[in-house]
């Protein structure tokens, strides 16, 4: 009888103990610090790199969200690309004309219709995103004749007054292999443009037509290639 006793007494203090411990913790619960509750449901802070000659900052996950959707205000990457992207597809354009009454093969001036029929459409495009997101007028923010020229030296893939002119003067087969080296190289810098504008640029618009350039052309640079 004193052994059941005892055993009841030791239940009972054993129960006291846990009951003061859970309250404990329920009360530590209740004067957690507030900041890091709030670090807990914000997630991880972020270091965003300052601009030339500002310090770096941390923002909170939610914060470096915020900033990144609403960072999609052009930048001088965007307008710069769009501005050369319609110098280069213009040239485009230039070389695709002289297909129907040159080319022989009925492959190339097929390849040549379709170059025109999405490159035309994509430079006025261009121009409207200029006038109406990056303001400017989208006819003139080209610069320059000297301007002109040396973005024209700059952009990748452009054939020379010289490649062009022999270009002008080819015929038939002649024609046609001008045309598909040309037209590949020069698609190969539209892509390589469209590359370096998605690391560089902020609009989300100049972003998606240089996704269309580089699914588009890296497929056309197929088609040719399979020509040649």
């Amino acid at each position: 009888m004193h052994f059941r006793r005892a055993s009841r007494a030791s239940y009972a203090s054993l129960a006291m103990t846990a009951l003061a411990v859970a309250a404990v913790f329920a009360v530590g619960g209740c004067d957690a610090d507030p900041a890091t509750k709030s670090a807990a449901r914000s997630g991880p802070s972020v270091i965003a790199p300052g601009r030339p000659g500002e310090a770096n900052r941390t923002l909170s996950a939610q914060e470096a969200a915020g900033q990144r959707a609403d960072d999609n205000s052009p930048n001088a990457a965007d307008r710069s690309y769009a501005t050369m992207m319609i110098q280069h597809h213009a040239q485009a354009l230039t070389m695709t004309e002289l297909a129907p009454a040159r080319a022989e093969s009925t492959a190339v001036k097929r390849i040549a219709e379709r170059i025109a029929a999405s490159q035309g459409p994509e430079i006025a495009a261009m121009k409207s995103w200029l006038r109406t997101d990056a303001g400017g007028d989208g006819e003139h923010d080209h610069g320059d004749t000297h301007d002109h020229d040396h973005m024209h030296m700059s952009m990748p893939g452009m054939a020379t007054e010289a490649q062009l002119a022999q270009l002008k003067a080819a015929k038939g087969k002649a024609f046609d292999a001008l045309f598909l080296t040309l037209m590949i190289t020069h698609h190969q810098g539209a892509i390589t443009m469209a590359t370096d504008v998605k690391a560089r640029g902020h609009s989300v618009r100049i972003e998606e037509m240089a996704d269309d350039v580089i699914a588009q052309q890296t497929a056309e640079i197929g088609r040719m290639r399979a020509m040649s």
